[in-house]
């Protein structure tokens, strides 16, 4: 009888009844969320600590404090961890923070740090340093990641320059890597590393000497420069004039300027003609 009653109920009763199903459900819902919401703030479900760990050698407890702490919100169990570990990327040095709640009422936090590598130039148009002013300096850490930090904290350290346009520090970095071990077979390092709008490269060594690499890819630069460094030291040693310039973008050789001394391009790649004034 009451299966027959029930199937026998007009449609409009029917609809009325689901509906009615409908709004309790979702006010039994609401009132669950609320009361999480109430729990959640509860006193008792307070961060008691925070334990930081991994590279903290650029950061002090103050400093973290002073920058992060003011930007977290919620409790232990109400914290949104994205919006707190972003509060912690956002201060100087950290490059990345991954955040982990630890029972009691802890968090952990985990901090990489940058590791500057260069200092950073990007340029505004793309031109060359001669030409065209650079913005304002930044770093570039060990990945090629431009970064912005005190420079005061680094100015104890031997940095290069990499100036070229914006969103290649990475391919400069890997470049000025690659060029290092020939410089240094010259007992010099590549103080400075200049990439034009075009693509040409530029190397300013440690004795201020500067050397137009030009035009390629990293292989080809390298090998340019490599073979450059196996003969310029003959050429010194010859004139005993320290080196003041050098062109390497000549297809058969390279020309060089010594103090006192010009060169011109060989014929045979590698080794120049040498012409006093």
């Amino acid at each position: 009888m009451n299966s027959a009653a029930s199937a026998a109920l007009p449609p409009d009763i029917r609809l009325m009844n689901a509906v009615s199903a409908l709004l309790v459900a979702a006010l039994l819902v609401t009132a669950a969320w609320a009361a999480i919401r109430w729990v959640v703030r509860l006193p008792v479900f307070n961060l008691r600590a925070i334990q930081v760990e991994g590279d903290v050698s650029r950061n002090s407890v103050a400093s973290l404090r002073a920058n992060a702490l003011p930007q977290l919100h919620g409790s232990f169990l109400g914290m949104d961890l994205q919006e707190g570990r972003a509060a912690f990327e956002a201060v100087p040095w950290v490059r990345h923070a991954q955040l982990q709640r630890i029972w009691p009422m802890r968090l952990r936090v985990n901090l990489e740090e940058h590791r500057a590598a260069a200092y950073w130039e990007a340029r505004t148009d793309g031109a060359d340093a001669a030409t065209e002013a650079t913005a304002e300096r930044a770093l570039v850490n060990s990945f090629g990641e431009v970064f912005q930090a005190n420079l005061g904290d680094v100015e104890d350290e031997t940095l290069p320059v990499l100036a070229g346009p914006a969103h290649t520090a990475g391919p400069m970095l890997q470049m000025w890597q690659a060029l290092s071990p020939a410089a240094e077979r010259l007992s010099e390092s590549i103080e400075r590393l200049d990439l034009s709008g075009r693509g040409s490269w530029r190397a300013t060594l440690g004795s201020g000497a500067v050397v137009e690499l030009g035009r390629g890819g990293e292989a080809d630069v390298v090998a340019r420069f490599s073979q450059f460094a196996r003969s310029i030291t003959q050429v010194t040693a010859t004139y005993h004039s320290p080196l003041l310039s050098a062109d390497l973008r000549h297809a058969d050789g390279y020309a060089v300027k010594l103090r006192g001394v010009t060169t011109v391009t060989a014929q045979t790649p590698g080794k120049p003609v040498i012409r006093k004034r």
